[in-house]
């Protein structure tokens, strides 16, 4: 059995891994490949990803009280805050598919084996945290503008929204803060959890890697980050339905722009 390791990896030494440039013509490539990979077994990864859609539909229903309705946004946004922990199955069978495995939907929950689930769970910890700090500061923000008082209805709220100053001010900083937030999440995980399900190098290393993979391409992970919130956006307006394709297939595309972006160990000597 492996043994209990959570910052660093399983060799004694830090592993330090090697970053590629990419362009843009890179991440077109790897959503090709992520649609490919959807297009095998599409009816497997949609099962797989109902469950956001469905959280979605429950958590409008649950804002949709006048108590919690200011947190409606902020939880909705929230998806592409811990969409990379979410997405782990969905890496799995892109891995899988790789090496020439069988990729049954049943093998996206393999990940409770891998050596390197210690870590894995140390970088989702992080992400709920995250979340839940941008959960905190967009009830800060609107109660700093609106008051601790509770919106009288729904018809009140929307017109507090979007017919106010002080919505448009909610609206704009709003944004600017949660772009903050999506920053720093791109920044630690855009490849640390299909790094650490390929090489158990640890969580600072998974880390480390994705920091270092966006310095080397600000560019290009900068348009990867906004691929992503565009198709999360378009796959939640019908009701969340349409993120039962869009998050599968980015999914998916995040492993092969790991692929792109982080180079394979190197082979010992013979």
């Amino acid at each position: 059995m492996a043994s209990f390791h959570v910052i660093a990896g399983a060799s004694e030494t830090l592993e330090h891994t090697k970053i590629r440039k990419i362009g843009v013509s890179d991440l077109f490539d790897a959503l090709r490949r992520g649609v490919d990979d959807f297009m095998v077994k599409p009816s497997h990864i949609v099962f797989l990803c109902l469950i956001y859609p469905l959280v979605g539909v429950v958590l409008a229903a649950w804002t949709s009280g006048a108590n919690a309705l200011p947190l409606l946004f902020p939880l909705v946004s929230g998806f592409a805050l811990i969409g990379p922990f979410a997405a782990i199955g969905l890496y799995e069978i892109s891995r899988r598919r790789e090496a020439g495995l069988d990729t049954s939907w049943r093998h996206a929950f393999e990940v409770r084996h891998s050596p390197a689930l210690p870590a894995i769970a140390a970088v989702g910890i992080m992400l709920f945290a995250i979340f839940i700090t941008w959960l905190l500061t967009a009830q800060m923000f609107y109660q700093y503008l609106f008051g601790p008082a509770p919106p009288e209805s729904i018809s009140g709220f929307i017109n507090g929204i979007f017919a106010t100053g002080r919505g448009w001010t909610l609206i704009i900083l709003g944004h600017a803060i949660g772009f903050v937030f999506a920053v720093v999440v791109l920044c630690t995980t855009v490849v640390a959890f299909p790094l650490l399900l390929d090489r158990d190098v640890g969580a600072y290393e998974a880390i480390h890697t994705s920091v270092r993979a966006v310095l080397a391409n600000p560019i290009t992970m900068a348009f990867w980050g906004l691929i992503v919130a565009v198709a999360l956006i378009i796959g939640s307006v019908p009701v969340f339905a349409g993120l039962a394709v869009v998050l599968p297939i980015l999914g998916h595309a995040t492993w092969h722009v790991y692929r792109k972006v982080v180079e394979p160990p190197a082979r010992p000597a013979s």
